[in-house]
């Protein structure tokens, strides 16, 4: 009987906490919505996006997607993207 009740008891505390994972990707809402930007040119390198056949890596800020060149821009834009974000505006 006890194992029964524990079973229950820790099914629900797994599908309490999947409800509440669930609920904090909600930004995931804003994405869908966001507007691309379309620039042409990285705002932290100032190279240009694609070159090199690399795709462009994206990122979303305040509701708008920008183009980045690389793994490492995305890293600095995340660091400070009110700057960045003029930047590529």
């Amino acid at each position: 009987m006890n194992r029964i009740i524990s079973l229950t008891l820790g099914i629900f505390l797994l599908g309490t906490a999947g409800l509440a994972l669930a609920q904090k990707t909600l930004p995931v809402q804003a994405k869908i919505n966001a507007i691309e930007v379309g620039n042409k040119i990285c705002p932290i390198s100032h190279e240009e996006i694609g070159k090199n056949g690399m795709k462009p890596f994206k990122v979303t800020y305040k509701g708008k997607i920008y183009n980045l060149c690389c793994g490492m821009c995305e890293k600095d834009f995340n660091k400070n993207p009110e700057k960045y974000s003029k930047n590529a505006g």
